[in-house]
């Protein structure tokens, strides 16, 4: 009698096994992002992830900043987003355009104002002096923010470069258009351009707007400058140095003669 429980037993079981297998259960939902509060764009914030964490790549990246900077030795600096960031698969222009400078790249893709405020606050620019700064920072922010609070934000960086090394000459870059055809973003990165312009003292900051030079006189931008209408081809970062290369011969030469008079 327990010999045939057993055996019906094994095969209740068996068969519940195979059940299970043809109909597994449906997986876990996801947990839900964390609803977090808007960041302004002039106020140090470090990146979350949608789980209202700390984001780890922004954070591996920044600590990577943090020891180049440690390491001295840098006289360029680039600093902003992925299309800053983008030089790192161009490094043929990059040798070429910017080889002889000693350069460093302190572009992190998604980056914001806020988030290119808390790198320098937290260590970016300890044990450096650059001549000079190249900032373009400000595209991510145009989802959500007003064009005077991302002026607002990048007046906050140029203010925070200068305090932590006085220095150090930013060559301000427009903010480059984004989207196929001009739209309301693009007007309001155009905003946020007249706006940041004004910052130009011809002393410390030297604004730049190179960004007529990727657009097609209709206005349009090319898959063949811009493949996604934001981020740059070679063709695009070609254009990029070409047209900052006289503007950083002249500051480089400038900071080398203010030393040398």
């Amino acid at each position: 009698m327990k010999t045939r429980f057993l055996t019906f037993l094994m095969a209740a079981l068996f068969g519940a096994a195979q059940l299970f297998a043809q109909n597994p259960p449906p997986p876990a939902a996801p947990p839900p992002a964390v609803k977090l509060p808007p960041q302004a764009p002039d106020v140090a914030a470090k990146k979350n992830g949608k789980d209202g964490q700390p984001d780890a790549g922004f954070l591996k990246q920044h600590e990577g900043f943090v020891q180049i900077a440690k390491g001295g030795d840098v006289e360029l600096l680039f600093v902003g987003d992925s299309i800053t960031a983008g030089w790192r698969g161009q490094k043929e222009i990059w040798q070429k355009a910017f080889g002889a400078y000693k350069p460093a790249n302190f572009g992190i893709g998604g980056d914001r104002t806020q988030h290119v405020l808390w790198r320098l606050e937290n260590g970016e620019l300890e044990g450096i002096s650059p001549k000079v700064a190249v900032l373009m920072i400000g595209t991510n922010n145009s989802n959500s923010d007003s064009a005077e609070g991302i002026a607002a934000g990048i007046k906050k960086i140029v203010e925070t470069i200068h305090a932590k090394t006085a220095r150090t000459k930013v060559l301000l870059l427009a903010v480059f258009p984004r989207n196929e055809k001009p739209n309301p973003q693009r007007e309001k990165l155009k905003q946020v351009n007249s706006i940041i312009s004004k910052l130009d003292n011809g002393k410390d900051v030297f604004y730049l707007d190179i960004g007529d030079k990727f657009l097609e006189p209709d206005g349009t931008l090319t898959r063949e400058i811009m493949p996604d209408f934001l981020h740059l081809s070679a063709k695009g970062y070609q254009i990029w140095a070409d047209a900052t290369a006289s503007k950083l011969v002249e500051l480089m030469k400038w900071e080398y003669d203010r030393n040398n008079k």
